[in-house]
């Protein structure tokens, strides 16, 4: 019986005999950890992003949120795992952009329908960030390097993923043509740059800025529409020209069917987490911003998103 119909029947019997009493709200849930499947190997964005989320959000929530980490197949075999779990509002799964485009492309079979919005936490800009030892230091001279030599630069992403679309969109707009290497997660992508494996790659500062501040990468451009603080110097692709942006919006999702009630109190308590400063700060630190969205705006965002990525995955399959 749902936590909703058990005070319901509450209410009739206290009703039918003359006692009128509250329930109690929520009916205490949580009354253990919530777990976080975060479907990405330990290192990259979303894992460093979603440990920030665990370490502040139990005095909101009342209990912890352990992260899990289940890498695998461009961010799915975790989400996959998610959807199966019992939809008792104790396992929640970190969710990007990416699950849309690996639906679209026929990576997975888990979708948006399998899934109930929570809420969307962060948006972490993304880089297109080049091996220090590559013979162009510009995003202008990487273009013509890539122009001059078509299939011939390997670019790490997560193929089907996100990295996927946006390095996709360049070859769209500046009439390139990529080869792509497929890595699970930024982190894994990132250090296969270092080691000179691929010769670019779409990046964010948590995962690439140590490398860069250390001389073996180097930030080419970056997909939001102005410059960062944290990298003043680094050009935004649309003042280079390119009117598209690249950013990844991270969120939380819990397994389809669970009860009303109890997405609520998670909802609820990640609207708290957005005011924590300290968990503000933490985020930015990592090289994101806190962009928050409720469950019903985080939902309507993916339905235009996945539109929109539905009508470029034939792009994505070559």
């Amino acid at each position: 019986m749902t936590v909703r119909k058990t005070v319901a029947a509450a209410l009739s019997v206290a009703t039918a005999t003359g006692f009128a009493f509250a329930a109690p709200a929520q009916a205490d849930f949580p009354e253990r950890p919530v777990e976080m499947i975060v479907p990405w190997s330990p290192g990259g964005g979303s894992d460093t992003l979603m440990r920030i989320v665990s370490n502040h959000v139990e005095p909101h929530l009342g209990q912890p949120m352990p992260v899990i980490n289940m890498p695998g197949v461009s961010g799915t075999r975790g989400l996959d795992e998610a959807r199966e779990r019992p939809a008792d509002g104790y396992t929640v799964a970190q969710v990007h952009e990416g699950l849309l485009t690996s639906y679209h492309t026929g990576l997975t079979t888990v979708q948006l329908e399998d899934f109930e919005p929570i809420a969307a936490l962060t948006q972490s800009p993304q880089f297109f960030v080049a091996n220090a030892d590559m013979p162009y230091e510009t995003m202008e001279e990487f273009v013509e390097f890539a122009r001059e030599n078509p299939g011939e630069v390997n670019v790490g992403v997560t193929l089907a993923g996100v990295p996927h679309l946006h390095s996709a969109m360049l070859e769209d707009a500046a009439d390139l043509e990529f080869s792509y290497v497929g890595y699970e997660g930024t982190g894994e992508r990132i250090r296969a740059l270092v080691g000179g494996h691929i010769d670019v790659a779409i990046g964010d500062i948590a995962s690439a800025k140590q490398f860069v501040d250390n001389n073996d990468l180097r930030f080419l451009a970056v997909g939001t529409t102005e410059r960062l603080d944290q990298t003043p110097d680094v050009p935004t692709l649309q003042e280079l020209g390119y009117d598209f942006e690249m950013t990844i919006n991270r969120g939380l999702f819990a397994p389809a069917g669970t009860p009303e009630d109890r997405l609520e109190v998670l909802e609820n308590a990640l609207s708290e987490l957005q005011h924590d400063e300290s968990f503000v700060e933490s985020i930015n630190n990592a090289g994101s911003e806190v962009v928050y969205r409720g469950r019903e705006e985080y939902a309507e965002y993916l339905e235009d998103l996945d539109a929109t990525v539905e009508r470029l995955a034939d792009h994505l399959e070559r």
